[in-house]
């Protein structure tokens, strides 16, 4: 675990890496305010120990810029402070922070407090997870879909470069729920998840949309590249029989494909991306379509 430690004083940084130096943690250290904020948003530590008094800034203020900020505001923070006053207490707690450490602390105190904080991040950091994975496929859910693609239109937007959605709806598949029942259609869904996920670069992100529909996340990726990357997962799906409960199955996937260019947000490449995939589908399905430029305002 990363645990950064922001104090003036050259003692204190010594002494709490000192202490917890058999922890086996990276311990980083920020000799002021401004220094630990530009630390902890560059690095993402696990926890964050913070003197109360410094010159630059005080703790107090670094803590509620951390929590302000959505990259850091679900770090711990444990206080350290030469104060056992019970009001820095109260401001500290109301501000966010985990736990209240007074100067000059016990050593074996120390190390508890922090093992009790990075413990509570663990479980945190899990409940996180949990509630961004599709619990049948074990694919990124639509929550994270929706989270990553704000974080690719962030980068677009500072850095320029490519983005493109893919998204596939298997055909008739109410019919293998019907024919089979719902256990054998659930096997399949994790079946053709599988396959998808396995036909992706490290850098796409595979998305369970929503009932038999999923997502790919392309990043760097042109629409003209993002259409043949659809066909290459189009042909995987339909060219293998699926084995569920003794019987093979034989599934197409019909795709719709957008890239971001000429779009408003992540939101209009969802969209777009859907209508490529409706016209996929009446095109009489298993084949990819790809959206159509937007036509330009008139002016």
């Amino acid at each position: 675990m990363k645990i950064l430690v922001i104090d003036d004083s050259e003692d204190t940084l010594t002494v709490v890496k000192t202490r917890l130096a058999h922890e086996g943690h990276d311990i980083l250290c920020a000799g002021g305010g401004r220094e630990g904020l530009e630390t902890a948003g560059r690095e993402g530590p696990d926890l964050v120990l913070l003197d109360v008094d410094m010159p630059d800034m005080t703790g107090f203020e670094v803590c509620r810029r951390l929590k302000s900020d959505a990259a850091t505001c679900s770090i711990p923070v444990i206080f350290l402070s030469g104060s056992g006053g019970t009001d820095d207490k109260v401001e500290g707690l109301d501000l966010g922070a985990v736990d209240f450490v007074t100067k000059p602390f016990d050593a074996f105190e120390l190390r508890a407090r922090v093992r009790a904080a990075l413990r509570t991040k663990q479980l945190q950091d899990l409940l996180r997870q949990h509630a961004l994975i599709d619990p049948l496929t074990e694919l990124p859910n639509r929550r994270a879909l929706d989270k990553r693609l704000r974080q690719e239109w962030a980068r677009l937007l500072r850095h320029g470069g490519h983005l493109a959605l893919i998204m596939a709806d298997l055909d008739r598949f109410k019919k293998i729920n019907d024919t089979f029942g719902h256990p054998a259609g659930d096997e399949a869904l994790r079946q053709v998840a599988h396959l998808l996920a396995g036909g992706c670069r490290e850098s796409d992100m595979p998305v369970r949309y929503g009932g038999e529909e999923f997502v790919v996340v392309a990043p760097e990726t042109t629409a003209d590249a993002a259409a043949a990357f659809a066909d290459r997962l189009r042909m995987s799906v339909c060219s293998r029989p699926f084995q569920v409960y003794g019987k093979a199955l034989s599934i197409t996937a019909s795709f719709g494909v957008a890239g971001h260019e000429g779009l408003q947000g992540p939101e209009d490449m969802v969209q777009a991306a859907d209508d490529a995939l409706y016209r996929a589908k009446s095109a009489g399905r298993n084949c990819v379509r790809t959206a159509a430029s937007p036509t330009p305002a008139a002016g």
